[in-house]
């Protein structure tokens, strides 16, 4: 099932990405090229490129269920699930799990500010978008199959911080994320695949 779930797993540059099961899930949905209608939208946080009312209203229709923190849904417009870090949320047959998220020094995600990243079982495989975080004490406490990472090292992990956090997390297959746009370039992804070579089989997906 590992290989199903990834291959339905696309990356739509920065840290966005689609899951084209059914059920069509969007993660962080920001100036999207691809259009696909959702049925489940993930927002970590209420910063603009991964918060964007403007995207979430081109794929959102009425069935859309939208999951983010208590900020980014005050942006979004209801009706929106709001998490804490630590609860879950089931849609269907599926349940959401909101994890901690935030920098342990940088003021720019702080863990007062109830930032989240999620793990989704899909298949049966646990599925772990981190958003934008440090590597935190909190992973070592999840049990993921696939993890997306960011690797940019701006507000969030740096390629050397995120293998370490693969590292603890153990994933069969972890993913690089949040390069390619403003922040992070493919060079980071790279160093991220390099240090895990032989540890951890590392995925750098095309942009669709």
């Amino acid at each position: 099932m590992l290989e199903k779930v990834l291959s339905r797993l696309g990356w739509l540059g920065n840290a966005s990405f689609i899951y084209e099961g059914p059920p069509v899930i969007y993660f962080d949905p920001f100036a999207l090229q691809l259009e696909r209608p959702a049925d489940l939208i993930l927002v970590s946080h209420d910063h603009p490129q991964h918060c964007s009312p403007v995207d979430i209203g081109r794929i959102r229709r009425a069935h859309t269920v939208v999951v983010s923190d208590k900020k980014a849904a005050a942006k979004i417009g209801p009706p929106v699930l709001a998490l804490e870090p630590g609860e879950e949320a089931r849609v269907g047959e599926m349940v959401i799990q909101g994890v901690p998220a935030y920098n342990r020094e940088s003021h720019f995600h702080p863990r007062r500010a109830g930032y989240l990243g999620f793990v989704v079982t899909l298949e049966g495989v646990r599925l772990y978008f981190a958003g934008d975080t440090d590597f935190i004490p909190e992973m070592n406490d999840l049990e993921v199959d696939i993890a997306l990472l960011p690797v940019c090292g701006v507000m969030a992990m740096d390629a050397e911080e995120a293998a370490r956090a693969a590292l603890a997390l153990k994933p069969q297959v972890a993913v690089p994320m949040h390069f390619g746009g403003t922040l992070g370039t493919l060079e980071d992804a790279e160093r991220f695949r390099a240090l895990l070579d032989g540890k951890i089989r590392v995925e750098i997906l095309p942009r669709r």
